[in-house]
């Protein structure tokens, strides 16, 4: 049994924020091809992608419904169950 204290939901906004920063950089000049044929930042992009779906699962029901404005559902779909990237292969 663990005594941590649970994250507060709001380090998870300033974590999504932070990783989409990323994807703006990794994807900064690139057009479609030479995006996907580049390797490390399509990989790193889908990366931070997984990891702001992740972020987005731990932001409570009733802080979504205050923010419709916000595609919530399109964005929980790039999280990752843990094993899914075992599977794969």
């Amino acid at each position: 049994m663990s005594d941590a204290v649970p994250r507060e939901w709001r380090f998870y906004i300033d974590d999504m924020i932070a990783f989409a920063g990323k994807v703006i950089a990794y994807t900064k000049g690139l057009d479609q091809a030479t995006f996907i044929a580049g390797g490390l930042n399509y990989d790193a992009t889908v990366r931070n992608l997984e990891l702001i779906g992740e972020a987005a699962t731990h932001i409570p029901e009733a802080i979504r419904a205050e923010h419709p404005q916000i595609p919530w559902r399109r964005v929980n779909r790039h999280a990752q169950p843990p094993d899914s990237r075992l599977s794969r292969h």
